[in-house]
């Protein structure tokens, strides 16, 4: 992938306006990988005083959103399995990495894990299954 390309899928992918909303960072983003935190705030808290799964959903979701949409291809998610292990709070900082699994003709499987920053505990883990479309936003090099 050259250069020019891989700046542009970045961009497009940094442009996330939900992201942008809670205070996540995309910090890596390569073919088939991301990286993403978040730092918890009070208003990600639930009513025992725990991350909202709602917001450990959305970290997840974001690293593998970023991830199968690395190659610059429109990919949607077809399926989203997560299991909660580890309770955080407010400060906590969250790491979500994305990876790709297998990828056989459209549908790709990613595995994503959301630790615990400090700690490196596991407080996450999903496989989940995403549709590449055949639009693409950033085209492929090979393709006139």
């Amino acid at each position: 992938m050259n250069k020019d390309r891989k700046q542009k899928i970045n961009e497009y992918i940094q442009r996330d306006p939900f992201a942008r909303f809670l205070g996540a960072n995309i910090e890596i983003l390569k073919p088939g990988h991301s990286r993403v935190t978040l730092t918890i705030t009070d208003d990600m808290i639930n009513f025992h005083g725990f991350t909202h799964g709602g917001v450990i959903f959305a970290i997840g979701d974001m690293a593998f959103a970023a991830a199968s949409n690395s190659h610059g291809q429109m990919a949607v998610a077809l399926n989203v399995g997560i299991n909660f292990l580890k309770a955080t709070t407010s400060g906590d900082l969250l790491i979500a990495e994305a990876e790709e699994q297998s990828a056989t003709g459209p549908i790709v499987l990613y595995d994503i894990t959301i630790r615990d920053g400090r700690t490196g505990e596991l407080v996450a883990k999903s496989q989940d299954l995403v549709y590449r479309k055949k639009e693409w936003f950033v085209v492929e090099d090979n393709i006139s």
